[in-house]
Parts: structure tokens; C-alpha cells; sequence
């Protein structure tokens, strides 16, 4: 039995099909891309496995039960987590408050304002964030304003609090967005890193091809909300339906 699985999975919007009938199957495990052109339901295929989006019909099924109708912090309970929210971090906060929060809340689905003055009622929070930054290698900077820290720090931030809820599949949207290169190659080392300590299975959303191409077991292209081909890297590479909707097409994933 697979670890995820879609069937039938679709979402409208006023019309336009963005998600159009993906059946999916994610193996405990794996590491799987989702690459397509721009507008491809990409971003949107990941909102709705994490419920930030209501599917228009469709089944999402993890661990053998329907999470369809889940909310979003029961689908973190249940052991997914989606990385690289900027909306998840409390920017005013040091860092190490984030990561702390963040456990709180993957633990008891969201988080009492009187945390900061009842902290130690929660046992083992404050274990588990100084284990979770010293992961994504900002314990050094626990001290700091979130706000504060280097583009490439943050989006270490944001992983930590997706990892911060201990899951077992990491939904990952463009990590490497608007990185350097050099940023680029320490986060590309950081998951590979993250998927050996954490034993994560994980989807992985990308533009750059050559990350996507090095890091994946298997990759599913994505073309107009429907999915046009699947398969190890070199099928997919070689696949004349992908170059022509995508790697031949000049677009960005």
C-alpha cells in the first residue's frame, strides 16, 4: 500500500481546471519531483494534499484512510508537513521561539497565546526545537530576530518547522526559489541530509532540472492539470511528451 495516494483528484476555480483528475501514489520512501510549465497545478496539486485547498472532487488517501476532509493542522498530526511557508515564520521572534512554536503546534494543532509564560507545560518542546536547528544548522542563530536573518537562513527556518512536527512526508514548494547558487547547493545538501536523519519520504515541487534531475527517485510531469508522464529521471529526460510540454518549451517548472 502506498504511503499517499490520489484518485480522481481535481480542482476548479471559477471554470478553469488547475488540478484535473490526478491519481497519484507516493511509496514510503521515495523521493518524487513534480516538474511542469508555468500554470501547470503544480502548487496547486500540494495545497490540496495539505488542505489549504478544498478539492472540487477527488479522494486523498495517507496511510490507508481518507484524509479528503482533514484540516489542515490534522493533516499535520497525521504526518505530513509542507516546507518553505514564509507565512509560518513569526518574523519578530527569535528563532529558536519559531522552531519552539512550531512543535506546539504540530503537536496540539495550534497553539495557546499563553505559551511564552506557561512554556514549561510543555515538556520535551524545547528538546525538540534545539534538535531540529541544530538539523537545518541555525542553532548558532537561535538568538535571532527571523526577521534578521540571511534569504537562505530563513528558507532553513522554514524547513525547520515543517520538520519541527516530526513528519513522515515533507511537501516541499520551490525551495530553492530566488537562491544564489551557492545557497542552491547547501539546501540541495540540507535535504539530502534532512531525508537520511529523518528517514522522510518526500515531493518536491522545482524549477532547476538539474536538482530535480540528481535528487529524485521518480518524477511526475504535470501539463494543464493533467498528468502527461511519470517515471525515473532518465524515462522522463527522454521522453518526447515532456519535451515538448516542458523541457524542450523554454518554461520554468
Amino acid at each position: 500500500m502506498a504511503l499517499l495516494e490520489t484518485s480522481g483528484l481535481t480542482k476548479r476555480f471559477n471554470g478553469l481546471t488547475a488540478v484535473d483528475g490526478v491519481d497519484l501514489a507516493i511509496e514510503a520512501g521515495e523521493r518524487v519531483s513534480v516538474i511542469g510549465p508555468n500554470g501547470a497545478g503544480k502548487t496547486t496539486l500540494i495545497s490540496l494534499i495539505t488542505r489549504q485547498l478544498d478539492r472540487t472532487e477527488g479522494e486523498i488517501v495517507f496511510h490507508g484512510e481518507s484524509i479528503t476532509d482533514d484540516a489542515p493542522h490534522e493533516i499535520v498530526q497525521r504526518g505530513i508537513s509542507k516546507s518553505f511557508q514564509t507565512a509560518s515564520i513569526f518574523p519578530d521572534l527569535p528563532v529558536e521561539e519559531n522552531a519552539r512554536i512550531a512543535a506546539i503546534a504540530a503537536e496540539n494543532g495550534s497553539f495557546r497565546f499563553d505559551f511564552f509564560r506557561h512554556e514549561q507545560s510543555y515538556p520535551g518542546i524545547a528538546d525538540a526545537a534545539r534538535e531540529t536547528l541544530q538539523s537545518v544548522g541555525l542553532w548558532d542563530q537561535r538568538e535571532t530576530a527571523a526577521k534578521n536573518l540571511p534569504y537562505g537562513d530563513k528558507r532553513r527556518l522554514e524547513l525547520g518547522i515543517a520538520l519541527a512536527a516530526e513528519p513522515e512526508l515533507l511537501l516541499m514548494d520551490e525551495p530553492t526559489a530566488g537562491m544564489s547558487p551557492e545557497e542552491t547547493n547547501a539546501t540541495v545538501e540540507l535535504i539530502e541530509s534532512v531525508k537520511e536523519e529523518f528517514g522522510l519520504t518526500f515531493v518536491l515541487v522545482e524549477h532547476d532540472m538539474e536538482i530535480v534531475f540528481n535528487v529524485s527517485d521518480r518524477i511526475v510531469v504535470l501539463n494543464r492539470g493533467r498528468v502527461i508522464a511519470e517515471g525515473p529521471p532518465d524515462d522522463i529526460r527522454e521522453n518526447e511528451d515532456v519535451q515538448a510540454a516542458y523541457l524542450g518549451g523554454g518554461g520554468e517548472a
